[in-house]
């Protein structure tokens, strides 16, 4: 355990001194699901790789409502079994019964499209999909 420990600060200290964001993982318990990430529209939320989070607007709170083909276009950010809420975080359950973030009772997706950190192309798409803000 102590070296597994090590070898996690190694790498985290290697980003930091290349200069690389350090970001968590999102399935850490102790941590948000979600961070908050600079783009051109302003500050939104993203995933553990840094992609943009979105909203949907036909979403109802806490049910998600992008199923199937939509849910491949745009993956939704996905919960483990040991979530629990957490300040504005809280754990939708989707219509397969696996587990999803959202904010704010709104379920969190990325868009399948963007190719880096810091794009937000899904927004507006159909006037249904923004990106998240915090």
């Amino acid at each position: 355990m102590k070296s597994a420990l090590r070898i996690a600060a190694a790498i985290g200290l290697g980003a930091v001194l290349s200069g690389a964001p350090v970001i968590a993982p999102a399935f850490a318990q102790d941590k948000e699901p979600a961070m908050t990430g600079k783009t051109a529209m302003g500050p939104v939320l993203t995933d553990a790789k840094g992609m943009t989070l979105y909203v949907f607007d036909k979403d109802g709170a806490g049910k998600s409502a992008c199923n199937g083909p939509c849910a491949t276009n745009w993956p939704p950010l996905m919960a483990p079994a040991s979530a629990k809420p957490m300040g504005k975080y809280s754990v939708v359950t989707r219509d397969d019964g696996s587990r999803q973030w959202a904010y704010n009772g709104k379920p969190l997706y990325s868009w399948a499209k963007d190719a880096k950190p810091g794009d937000t192309t899904g927004d507006g798409v159909n006037n249904v999909w923004h990106v998240a803000k915090p």
